[in-house]
């Protein structure tokens, strides 16, 4: 089996040289990640410019562009050949809950579900215990043979960063949600004119039993299944019984 490895963190981050140092270790493995940190990129493509995959280790590449480009320019074969499987990761920080429509570690994942190949995304809840996250990965792969998802899905991991010893176990969850993030923050701008960043997320709002964020604060590695089709289809009879009343 050949496993594509991509983040958002840029190719030279420890997580996804972590990961790869792991699993290359029993698999055969190509790296292909940005050339810079891409975090919050989410879903985005690159369509205004070519983009240039560049060699700079064996089965190792960086792209000047988003996870998305990364993934789309690997599974088409396009960088040194084909993959059976995509791991996007170690992501430097947790992917919990509403992190997913931003996170550009998932839309690594989701963009190689699209392109018909199987994905998971792996996060670890901190910055230090790198090494267990792997590990995890590898006994996920080791039993990924009696694993069967639907079309679509992809598995949105979170890791407590702790020693592998410490985990508790593993917790298959739905997603939680956070509160309302927090407001933009002024920046200085030495010619004056208005900037900001961002605000930072806020803390969970749903971390209810079930939860990834439950999951997580009880030492479990959280396993989600994340579907790409974003249907509400329990809003769909009231939506048909507010449309049969429009005339246009």
């Amino acid at each position: 089996m050949r496993i594509l490895i991509a983040n958002d963190d840029g190719i030279d981050a420890v997580g996804i040289q972590t990961l790869a140092e792991h699993v290359q270790r029993h698999y055969d493995v190509l790296v292909v990640a940005p050339d810079r940190n891409q975090s919050g990129a989410s879903n985005s493509l690159t369509l205004s410019r070519p983009i240039y995959p560049v060699k700079v280790a064996e089965n190792q590449y960086r792209v000047d562009g988003t996870p998305g480009d990364c993934v789309n320019l690997a599974v088409a074969g396009l960088v040194n050949g084909d993959v059976d499987l995509v791991v996007s990761g170690i992501n430097h920080g947790a992917n919990l809950g509403d992190d997913v429509i931003y996170s550009g570690t998932v839309a690594a994942a989701m963009e190689a579900r699209h392109l018909g190949r199987p994905a998971l995304a792996v996060s670890l809840v901190g910055k230090q215990h790198f090494d267990t996250a792997a590990k995890v990965v590898l006994q996920l792969l080791q039993d990924a043979h009696n694993l069967t998802l639907p079309a679509g899905i992809l598995l949105n991991i979170n890791v407590p960063d702790l020693p592998y010893e410490s985990l508790k176990g593993v917790q298959v969850t739905r997603l939680g949600h956070r509160h309302q993030a927090q407001s933009p923050v002024p920046a200085q701008h030495p010619r004056g004119v208005p900037s900001f960043w961002i605000g930072a997320l806020s803390e969970a709002n749903d971390n209810s039993s079930g939860t990834d964020f439950c999951a997580i604060a009880e030492g479990y590695v959280s396993i989600t299944p994340i579907h790409t089709d974003m249907t509400c289809y329990e809003a769909k009879a009231s939506l048909e019984t507010w449309t049969d009343t429009i005339t246009l």
